[in-house]
């Protein structure tokens, strides 16, 4: 798109859009532009193994995402890494939606199941069943949600320790650990599956 905004440029946008009493269509769109690199290069990695002719596009899924935020009555972000982290959320639920649609149309939903990861925080899981994945997350939610909410942000936003940490209000000690043991959980319970 254009040259990627600085992280400070992206908070202040951020804090813009919900500053105003009516949402002003060139800061939506100077956000949008400030933020579409990143949240496409989300997309792409979360989509990277799906077959050629998947009905969901990375393009498509940032556009959602983008709209579902920005539409979204009272909410706000405390910085770049915030709004990233509600971007996880918001593609993780776009992507759960839209697997449980095809799934819906015939049995299994023609979906591929494979192991997350071991990569620390670098990437994303190469790929992934969305709906085990999601159905496992869940159920670890009901054990930490902490450690939940950070498999989350580090799977399918790609946000680094420190930035977990900021968005959590934790140490990156603390999202390490629970980072590390969320993999493990993780891995153990998509393998039973």
């Amino acid at each position: 798109m254009s040259a990627p905004a600085d992280r400070g440029t992206i908070s202040r946008l951020l804090r813009d859009i919900h500053s105003l009493d009516e949402v002003d269509t060139d800061r939506r769109n100077q956000l949008f532009s400030a933020v579409y690199d990143e949240l496409r290069a989300m997309a792409r990695q979360l989509m990277r193994d799906e077959k050629a002719g998947h009905t969901l596009q990375p393009t498509a899924l940032v556009h959602e995402t983008f709209i579902r935020l920005v539409e979204q009555d009272g909410a706000t972000w405390e910085s770049r890494a915030h709004f990233f982290g509600i971007a996880a959320r918001a593609m993780r639920q776009i992507l759960v939606d839209h697997a449980r649609e095809k799934a819906a149309g015939k049995r299994g939903g023609g979906l591929t199941r494979v192991s997350l990861s071991e990569a620390e925080g670098s990437e994303p899981p190469q790929a992934w069943e969305v709906l085990s994945l999601h159905g496992a997350l869940d159920k670890l939610a009901r054990q930490d949600a902490r450690m939940a909410r950070i498999a989350e942000m580090r799977i399918f936003g790609g946000l680094t320790g420190e930035e977990t940490a900021h968005v959590l209000r934790v140490s990156p000690r603390t999202v390490d650990g629970d980072w590390s043991v969320a993999r493990l959980w993780l891995s153990r319970e998509l393998g039973a599956a």
